[in-house]
């Protein structure tokens, strides 16, 4: 079953006879268009796919399996729908809530008639059971970043700062075909107390932690990998917090199989740092989902609803971050198999005080 059927099967089972996916990172999911705009209007036997003149010939190329249908100006695209639905006699339809709310008022305003029904979070949920092909091209995508993170070390050396190294990410991820799943994290110092501090002109010091948190992205789907080095010789101080968030995230990492509570492995990553008192340092969420999207559906954190099930691919990503001093983070991709996982980062982890 393929994408487009899995939620043509879900639209009946949740009771709805027409849907308009509106947001673009599902369309893609469903169709693999690669374009920034477009929609999909599915029922359980039919599926149209809507975009405009700028992606005549690249729909044409990417999308099968759908009526494609396309707009070209002045003709805008509540019009071109509302034609559709005219044509096809559709009274009601759900749309997902990522809608903008000015155009869900344009539609009511237009669409008069037809009544519009949220359809609730479930078509992105669909995202996170991965086919194999998904989850071929995130361990793709991981390799990648793992080759990445072996290139940048020779440039982990006191008087190098944190752009340089940033740039050399993003150079090396983009020469070998990728985009980036995200803006690289590079901090350092004080610095890497910043879960999400961005790349500054300071340079590496020698007694530095230095984290990098970055991935690459092929054909549409991410890896997110962290890494966190020392600069020079580590200290006992550097050791003790290093070693318990990497036993936190092995723990975490084991734990981690069909039918598990997803809030109790992020518990347990936090029993684990807090045998040494570091719990206090780690205030966001153990891991989320990967695909698509960096952050794709899915939390692994103490209030996630999620139960883990096969096909299913994680971030796991303890960190302690003290102020004034630095921050830890070590980061793997994990997918769900049958019994377990497979861990798709190939990285060592061992602490590394580098030149």
């Amino acid at each position: 079953m393929n994408q487009l059927q899995r939620f043509q099967s879900e639209l009946t089972a949740k009771g709805f006879e027409w849907a308009l996916v509106n947001d673009i990172t599902n369309v893609g999911w469903l169709s693999r268009f690669t374009g920034s705009f477009a929609y999909i209007l599915a029922s359980a036997e039919k599926a149209i796919f809507i975009t405009d003149s700028r992606y005549d010939i690249q729909a044409a190329t990417e999308v099968e399996g759908y009526d494609i249908r396309v707009f070209r100006s002045p003709v805008r695209a509540e019009g071109f729908i509302k034609e559709i639905l005219t044509e096809l006699g559709i009274k009601k339809f759900g749309f997902e809530s990522s809608l903008a709310f000015g155009t869900y008022l344009t539609w009511k305003n237009m669409f008069e008639g037809v009544e519009l029904e949220a359809l609730g979070p479930w078509v992105s949920e669909l995202r996170m059971i991965k086919s194999a092909d998904e989850i071929a091209k995130i361990k793709r995508s991981c390799e990648l970043t793992d080759a990445c993170f072996v290139h940048f070390q020779r440039l982990i050396q006191p008087g190098v700062t944190e752009y340089e190294i940033q740039l050399e990410i993003e150079f090396f991820l983009r020469r070998n075909g990728a985009e980036l799943s995200f803006d690289p994290i590079v901090v350092s110092g004080a610095n890497s107390a910043r879960p999400h501090g961005k790349a500054t002109d300071k340079p590496l010091e020698v007694g530095d932690f230095l984290t990098t948190d970055f991935g690459g992205k092929l054909d549409g789907y991410c890896a997110d990998m962290t890494r966190t080095v020392v600069v020079g010789p580590a200290t006992d101080r550097h050791r003790e917090i290093y070693d318990q968030v990497l036993k936190a995230q092995i723990v975490a990492i084991e734990m981690i199989r069909p039918g598990v509570a997803a809030k109790d492995v992020d518990l347990k990553a936090r029993e684990i740092l807090n045998e040494k008192g570091f719990s206090k340092y780690f205030g966001h969420g153990l891991g989320h989902g990967l695909g698509r999207l960096v952050h794709d559906p899915g939390s692994l954190s103490s209030v996630s609803p999620h139960i883990i099930a096969e096909g299913q691919v994680w971030t796991v990503e303890p960190g302690v971050y003290i102020e004034g001093f630095g921050g830890v983070r070590i980061e793997d991709n994990v997918v769900v198999t049958a019994d377990g996982n497979i861990n798709l980062t190939g990285s060592p982890k061992e602490l590394l005080s580098l030149p």
